[in-house]
């Protein structure tokens, strides 16, 4: 397929934290926001004045100064950010918004604050308690935090204006993102994607790691190539890719060298439930609409309420469905608590009471072209082209419903 205009450039850029949108924006006066984790949100670090770059460590080699700090049995992904802010790679920053979402995390912030990493005047971190459960205490719990923690030293420290009208400003520009992009991935349905996963995750890992105005045009101009696009591979089979954090391209581009489309992406730089449209209405708080919103859509395995449980799995069914795809990839980080569990639970739950092929991995922080890795992958897709031959393909395995007593069950 021809190449995208823009692709290259963002593929350039997200070899740095510290690219060159970043430091067009700092230019401009507006603040930097650094963000960690998907538990706050998003939208409340990009009101007018501000934005948001979610940390990451890109071009990571050794992280043995990370280790140092953290111990090697804790998440990579942790270590290589301490890592990459003792080199000094997050001086741009103006502040750090962090969740008390895990104890990987927890060290990782805490060490940045320690160790003095970034020297700027009015430079500030702030951690927040965030739900373990959807329900309504929590909400009021979530909503109560993130005034205190997130709006008010945003406000108080540089004067970012956090009123219902700045909200609602920034929950529009959000929406606008989320159309695009999810417009975009709509191509991937198709039997002859006019889009590969792989092009996808870098868009729609840029709309994580730079303002949102400069992607903007971006997006559009894209979306208008991809229309026009004539397509010319199909992949032999497609999968979801579920899992914890995935900045890194080269793991999506090895799947698909391996012949799997990732025809869906949900993982916590996915565009799923990242990416979905904040819907408001009138009569109610704006910052407790954002916070229900985040609360309710959110499938982070922190969530451990039975209906959270449930919920994750029959998304992951939905988006097996949607996106017409054959096989499911559940991975997490090294190490990752939260997603250790949940992989390995769901890698079970997906195969014997939904019926889905399930790759089960986990895998380092960076990557690279892991011999081991692409052979797993390899192998994968060759049993579930088999599978696809015999003819046991997911809609003969399987029915899409539950039993009415509440137990998933496929079909013999």
């Amino acid at each position: 397929m021809r190449e995208l205009k823009h692709l290259y450039n963002l593929e350039k850029l997200l070899e740095e934290s510290n690219h060159e949108l970043v430091q067009k924006a700092s230019r401009e006066g507006k603040i930097a926001v650094g963000d960690v984790c998907s538990m706050i949100p998003e939208v409340l670090l990009n009101l007018p004045g501000c934005f948001s770059v979610r940390l990451r460590a890109p071009r990571t080699g050794t992280i043995e100064i990370g280790t140092y700090y953290m111990t090697s049995l804790l998440c990579e992904y942790c270590r290589a950010l301490v890592e990459r802010a003792v080199e000094g790679g997050y001086n741009f920053l103006d502040c750090i918004i962090a969740p008390d979402a895990c104890a990987a995390m927890n060290r990782c912030v805490e060490n940045m604050e320690l160790l003095k990493t970034c020297e700027k005047e009015k430079f500030f971190i702030t951690y927040s308690d965030v739900p373990m459960k959807s329900d309504e205490t929590a909400l009021e719990h979530y909503v109560k935090q993130m005034r205190l923690r997130v709006l008010e030293p945003l406000h108080d420290t540089y004067g970012i204006d956090i009123s219902e009208e700045a909200l609602r400003q920034a929950v529009e520009e959000h929406n606008r993102i989320c159309r695009l992009i999810r417009e975009i991935g709509e191509f991937r349905k198709e039997e002859y994607p006019r889009i590969t996963g792989y092009e996808f995750h870098v868009f729609c890992l840029a709309t994580y790691c730079c303002p949102k105005e400069e992607l903007i045009p971006i997006l559009e101009e894209t979306l208008e190539e991809v229309k026009e696009r004539e397509p010319d591979e199909k992949y032999r089979i497609r999968v979801v890719l579920a899992g914890s954090e995935i900045d890194d391209l080269d793991f999506i581009k090895l799947i698909e060298e391996s012949g799997a489309l990732v025809a869906a992406d949900r993982h916590c730089f996915g565009s799923f439930p990242g990416r979905d449209e904040i819907v408001l209405r009138e009569g109610e708080d704006i910052l407790t609409q954002i916070c229900r919103h985040y609360m309710v859509t959110g499938q982070c395995p922190r969530y451990m309420n039975t209906e959270k449980i449930e919920e994750r799995k029959d998304y992951v069914d939905r988006l097996a469905m949607e996106y017409h795809a054959d096989g499911i990839i559940y991975e997490q980080m090294k190490f990752c608590d939260y997603w250790g569990y949940e992989r390995m639970a769901a890698s079970h739950i997906m195969h014997e009471e939904y019926g889905y092929p399930v790759l089960s991995v986990d895998r380092p922080y960076v990557v690279g072209s892991s011999g081991q890795l692409r052979t797993r992958v390899q192998a994968f897709v060759e049993s579930v082209e088999i599978k696809k031959l015999q003819g046991r393909t997911k809609e003969t395995e399987k029915p899409h419903t539950r039993a009415k007593e509440g137990k998933r069950w496929a079909g013999k």
